[in-house]
């Protein structure tokens, strides 16, 4: 009954979280790593293929995008998660997959041209996602799901993401029985759309994230409309485009729900019946999404519209790209306009072109609608970069770079301490984990000074023993350096150390099979290892 730390380990992407409970392998998340990785993150301790499920909090890259990776390197597990985020995985992690194919095809493009060149592998290939995607098992909210003899699931609705979910895992092993609670990303209060956070009233052990652990949203409830409004109305006068880099499932929505406020209230006003782009594939199947879920996860004042027969999320003169010549016709028109696009923190996507074509242009506004990691480009747009580098190419930032303030899926200082009250009693641990850095001590000694919570803020590769309430390993965090040297192996050479690993696993699961079906894949294996051995 252990539980090993993988991700968001004093980070705040890639959360991995391990578990080898009732005799399976067990992965809570498994997320891509996004910015600027600060501590080398542990190796899981069994092969990929030995992973018999995984636990999905919701859709977001950071939870979900290593997933098709998992699946190279032979995990054929089954994926819990809720209907909606498996519904938005589906588009997601082919999404993913296809941005990185691309980019490699294009780096690799224009590196041949250098004497230097090595070839740029994609993490994982579009067969990968599809993959992945035929292993999910779509769950309902609030039903409680026996994934197996010792272990039983519920996701319970915390109002990050239209799906996403804090776990609740029940563990009985002999007679030791343990509640394991994994709070996923905790939603922000008031958001448009979606439901509140919910909570959960009891756990011996609880990981919680503290992406804004060590500060507050705005206080009260901002007038996002108004000041989207009079941002619009600026560069619009000046005849400028605001460019709003955008994650495409959710806060894609979210803007898109502001706007057909602002136009049905005329908020904007020389500029009637002006044009607002959301150019991102992604973007227009993640509306298509919730649209089919609207019953289940969004709020009361969403639906009052729906009632009334509106549709909360499109409006007149909205125009969704698709194809790529649909995207680079929206930087020939002159006219001001609002263009929505991804991805939110500009590390990847289309917006990446629209930057190019706005950044130099003192009349136009990037306005950012959330959080931007240490080391992306949207990060550095925050912090007052002067030039940044698109395409290979230095461009100079003369437009206006503005958040919206308030604008957050996460829960704030307040908002965190609150679902953790929701727990009727104190569980024996706190583990805090999916913050940066020095926010996850600052949120674990708040909890537990202000709070009494017994806390922890782990560091990857740190193994606690679940029915001994104790550490195994307990383990600092090892910083990456830029001068570190790793060995560099072929990811194709990687797929077949993963088939191989794969192939011995199945093997095992064949002890005990009839003799004469043994013999006939012992034969077929060293057939095959005939042909190949050189």
């Amino acid at each position: 009954m252990k539980l090993t730390f993988i991700g968001a380990a004093h980070e705040v992407t890639g959360s991995c979280h391990y578990m080898h409970i009732a005799g399976k392998n067990v992965l809570v998340d498994c997320g891509m790593e996004q910015g600027v990785n600060l501590y080398e993150n542990a190796q899981l301790p069994c092969e990929e293929a030995a992973i018999d499920y995984v636990f999905l909090t919701h859709a977001h890259i950071d939870h979900s995008g290593m997933l098709p990776k998992l699946y190279s390197k032979g995990f054929r597990g089954k994926i819990y998660s809720t209907e909606a985020t498996s519904d938005l995985c589906s588009i997601m992690l082919r999404d993913s997959a296809h941005i990185q194919m691309a980019e490699a095809e294009w780096k690799n493009r224009k590196a041949r041209r250098s004497s230097k060149y090595h070839e740029v592998v994609p993490e994982y290939t579009l067969e990968d996602a599809d993959g992945t995607i035929k292993l999910f098992v779509p769950c309902k909210y609030g039903s409680e799901i026996e994934v197996c003899d010792g272990i039983k699931i519920r996701f319970t609705d915390v109002g990050h993401l239209l799906g996403s979910a804090a776990i609740e895992v029940w563990i009985k092993e002999r007679e030791i029985e343990k509640k394991i609670v994994f709070s996923g990303d905790v939603g922000n209060i008031n958001q448009p759309l979606i439901k509140d956070p919910s909570i959960v009233e009891d756990a011996d052990y609880v990981l919680v994230e503290s992406t804004y652990g060590d500060r507050e949203h705005e206080m009260g409830r901002l007038d996002y409309v108004s000041e989207l409004a009079s941002i619009i109305q600026e560069t619009f006068d000046k005849g400028g485009n605001v460019v709003i880099p955008s994650f495409a499932v959710g806060r894609a929505q979210e803007m898109l729900y502001f706007i057909r406020q602002i136009k049905a209230s005329k908020l904007i006003k020389g500029h009637d019946g002006f044009k607002v782009y959301v150019d991102s594939p992604l973007a227009v199947d993640a509306t298509g999404v919730f649209n089919k879920n609207i019953y289940e996860c969004f709020d009361e004042e969403a639906m009052e519209l729906v009632n009334k027969g509106i549709n909360p999320i499109t409006f007149p003169g909205l125009t969704l790209s698709i194809t790529s010549e649909e995207s680079k016709a929206i930087n020939f028109n002159d006219d001001p306009k609002v263009i929505i696009s991804a991805s939110g923190m500009c590390d990847a996507g289309r917006v990446r072109h629209h930057l190019k074509h706005n950044l130099w242009r003192e009349e136009s506004t990037i306005l950012f609608v959330g959080y931007q990691a240490i080391g992306t480009p949207g990060r550095n747009l925050v912090d007052g970069a002067e030039e940044i580098r698109l395409f290979g190419e230095t461009v100079e930032v003369r437009a206006s770079i503005k958040q919206l303030k308030g604008v957050s899926g996460h829960a704030d200082k307040t908002g965190l301490t609150n679902w953790m009250l929701g727990f009727k009693n104190k569980p024996d641990r706190v583990f805090v984990v999916h913050g940066d850095d020095e926010v996850t001590d600052k949120f674990a000694e708040y909890l537990k000074t202000e709070h009494g919570f017994d806390t922890y803020a782990p560091f990857s590769g740190t193994v606690f023993d679940l029915a001994t309430n104790s550490f195994e390993v307990e383990t600092k965090g090892i910083r990456i350096t830029a001068t570190k040297k790793t060995r560099q192996v072929s990811a194709v050479f990687e797929r077949l150390l993963a088939a191989g690993q794969r192939l011995l696993l199945v093997i095992q699961h064949n002890e005990g099979g009839a003799n004469k079906d043994l013999a006939k894949f012992a034969d077929q294996i060293n057939s095959l290892c005939d042909k190949w051995d050189r």
